[in-house]
C-alpha cells in the first residue's frame, strides 16, 4: 500500500507564453550544448520538479504561421537574474537540435509553460534513474536538487567517454555511466544489460526511466518482471521516438 507521504503532488500553473533572448551559449560536452534564455518575461516563471516541462516554439522562416513545437527540460532557473537555462542534444536535423546549432546571442525564442508540476516527494529509501542523453538535462537538475543524504544510482548511457558530465549533488549518489559505442541511439542493449549487473540497494524506491520512447517502456517492463520494481513508483518517459520506416 502507497502511503499518503509518498503520494505524488500535482501542481498547476498559470499557463503563459514567453518571447525570451538568447543571453549566453555553452557547450557541455560535443553534443550538448546549454543555452540561457533572459528577460522580464521570466519574473513569474515556476518550476518545481525536475519533470517539468516547456514547449519552445521554434521559428520556421518557410512557414511562420506554424512554428515547430518541442518539449524541454527548465535546467536552471534563477530569479534573481531572470535566466532559464535550456540543454540541447545537438544531433540529426531536428528543429531543436538546428535551432541550438545556429542559434547566436539576442535571437528570440518563444516558450511555453510549464504547464504544471508533479513533484515526487523524498520519503523513499532510495531512486533511481535510467537515461540517455536526452535525459542528462533532467537528471542533472534531479540530482543538483537531491537533499542531503537522499539516496540515489543512476545508470546513464551516452556514447562515449567524452560525452560525461559533472552532477554536482548532495546526496548520497552513484553514477554509473554506460557507453553505447557502435550501438545506435535507440537501442536498448547496453542500458539493458547494466541493468542486469546492477546491485539493488535495499528498500522502497522510485524510478524514472528516459530514453527513446519504445526503449524507455522495455526497461520500464524489466524493472517490473525482472527486479520486482511497483509499477506505480515508475515514471517512464519517451524524451524522443525513431522513424519509423514507411
Amino acid at each position: 500500500m502507497i502511503g499518503s507521504h509518498r503520494e505524488l503532488i500535482s501542481v498547476v500553473h498559470e499557463l503563459k507564453r514567453r518571447e525570451l533572448a538568447v543571453k549566453r551559449i555553452e557547450d557541455l560536452n560535443p553534443s550538448l550544448r546549454r543555452v540561457t534564455l533572459s528577460g522580464d518575461a521570466l519574473a513569474d516563471f515556476t518550476s518545481l520538479s525536475p519533470d517539468d516541462h516547456v514547449k519552445v516554439f521554434f521559428p520556421d522562416p518557410d512557414n511562420p504561421e506554424k512554428p515547430a513545437m518541442r518539449d524541454y527540460t527548465p535546467r536552471r532557473f534563477d530569479q534573481a537574474s531572470r535566466e532559464l537555462d535550456l540543454e540541447f542534444v545537438l544531433h540529426g536535423d531536428g528543429p531543436g537540435s538546428s535551432w541550438a546549432a545556429r542559434a547566436q546571442v539576442g535571437d528570440i525564442l518563444s516558450v511555453g509553460g510549464p504547464r504544471g508540476s508533479k513533484v515526487v516527494p523524498y520519503h523513499f529509501d532510495w531512486y533511481l534513474m535510467i537515461g540517455d542523453e536526452s535525459s542528462l538535462p533532467s537528471f542533472a537538475r534531479r540530482l543538483a536538487e537531491l537533499p542531503a543524504g537522499a539516496r540515489a544510482v543512476a545508470l546513464l548511457e551516452v556514447e562515449n567517454v567524452d560525452r560525461k558530465l559533472p552532477l554536482p549533488t548532495l546526496g548520497e549518489v552513484e553514477v554509473h555511466w554506460v557507453f553505447r559505442g557502435s550501438d545506435a541511439p535507440g537501442n536498448p542493449r547496453a542500458l539493458s544489460e547494466a541493468l542486469g549487473r546492477l546491485s539493488f540497494p535495499k528498500g522502497d524506491y522510485y524510478a524514472w526511466v528516459k530514453h527513446e520512447k519504445s526503449c524507455a517502456m522495455a526497461l520500464k517492463q524489466k524493472l517490473i518482471e525482472a527486479h520486482g520494481a511497483n509499477d506505480a513508483w515508475i515514471k517512464a518517459t519517451g524524451y524522443w521516438a525513431l522513424r519509423q520506416s514507411s
